[in-house]
């Protein structure tokens, strides 16, 4: 079964965790990937230009209309949630924090499984609270693929571990692991 996107999660620990797995995707990964570091309101883009000067993908602060390309890595802007609608496009929006966080985890999930049903891989990094839980529970109900970085490899295990307890699951893997089985995944 082919992948059309991935969603990725993460918050305390998140950059290294990120840094980690999207280096280790060669330049022809085609599959898009969307995501959302929990971030301070007041934060720049940082992430996006740190992460782009080490990968061969093209990394981006995601941009509201904005059509979902191949071989892209788009990532939330601070204090915005970021949605996949079902024409393939992203969405930002300003309502209201969900479990204390805006962008928030579960919101990106939750819309990217209606848009992508079973196409899509949903992955758990690390963090200090529950946030993408919910949306690891509606990937599943789409017949969608999850993974969580195993508790004892991230910086912090609060997020992941929570993600393991619903029992929506799939694989729970050590963080260096990771970019190596999405490879395996989807190319």
């Amino acid at each position: 079964m082919g992948f059309d996107a991935i969603v990725i999660g993460s918050s305390a620990g998140g950059l290294n965790a990120l840094k980690t797995i999207i280096t280790g995707l060669p330049h022809n990964f085609s599959t898009p990937i969307i995501l959302t570091q929990h971030l301070s309101p007041h934060s720049d883009s940082y992430i996006a230009e740190f992460l782009n000067q080490l990968s061969h993908l093209t990394i981006k602060e995601a941009d509201g209309g904005e059509k979902i390309m191949p071989s892209h890595v788009y990532i939330a802007p601070p204090n915005f949630h970021l949605l996949v609608e079902e024409d393939f496009t992203l969405n930002l929006t300003v309502d209201e924090k969900i479990n204390y966080s805006r962008p928030s985890i579960d919101i990106l999930f939750e819309t990217a499984a209606i848009a992508y049903k079973n196409k899509l891989i949903g992955i758990i990094l690390t963090g200090a609270n529950n946030d993408g839980s919910n949306g690891i529970i509606q990937i599943k109900t789409f017949d969608g693929f999850t993974i969580a970085q195993s508790p004892e490899s991230a910086e912090v295990a609060v997020m992941p571990r929570s993600a393991i307890e619903t029992g929506h699951i799939d694989k729970i893997l050590p963080l260096q692991e990771i970019a190596a089985f999405l490879v395996s995944l989807c190319c």
